[in-house]
């Protein structure tokens, strides 16, 4: 009960805060390419439910008719407002309203795409499964250059479902068994760090 009442506190205080930002960047992407602000994805949810995650779009509207689900180092589909936003992590801003609808938490364990999650050894699924899906958590700050990874790689499909998809179930599974409200403050204050720290490098868009 505590981790979801600040989850809401949290959520609400930011979205106020960031409204002039978020509708800066949704106006960006409007002038940069043409198609929607926002881009939805069905990923799988606490309990094994799927739901409709939130981001900025980044990529071309017709996206998914080009290429693969999993994004690869300068993709070609990825826009122009998309490329910074990606770098800066903004495009996760909308899921915000995710965690407001109860959906996701502010830190825990990433949402998978359903293939993806039906790839989970069964003795792990239900504990990862177990906690709400987070905006960010430790192993997500790890791999921040999880694209260029993936770039660098023979085959990025392979590499993802057998080198980084176990590694990010094993810190989910730490996180199912070890959170605490402490733990996510702290997790918070590393991703804000983080942040800044982009900001800073990137510059202004």
């Amino acid at each position: 009960m505590a981790k979801r009442m600040f989850d809401l506190f949290g959520a609400a205080v930011a979205l106020v805060l960031l409204a002039p930002l978020l509708v800066f960047i949704a106006l960006w992407i409007k002038l940069d390419s043409p198609g929607p602000a926002l881009f939805r994805q069905q990923r799988v949810g606490r309990h094994g439910r799927p739901f409709a995650i939130r981001k900025f779009r980044t990529m071309v509207a017709d996206a998914s008719r080009r290429g693969p689900p999993i994004t690869v180092g300068n993709d070609p589909r990825i826009t122009r407002a998309g490329a910074f936003l990606r770098r800066s992590k903004f495009d996760e801003l909308p899921q915000l309203i995710d965690v407001l609808a109860g959906h996701m938490s502010l830190v825990g364990p990433r949402p998978e795409l359903p293939a993806y999650v039906a790839q989970y050894p069964a003795e792990l699924r239900d504990k990862v499964l177990a906690v709400r899906p987070g905006i960010t958590d430790p192993v997500s700050l790890d791999l921040a250059d999880e694209n260029e990874l993936l770039a660098r790689a023979g085959d990025p499909e392979r590499e993802y479902v057998e080198v980084l998809l176990p590694r990010k179930l094993r810190a989910a599974v730490a996180y199912a068994e070890q959170a605490t409200l402490a733990t996510d403050l702290r997790v918070i204050g590393r991703t804000l760090r983080v942040l800044w720290a982009r900001a800073l490098a990137q510059g202004t868009p």
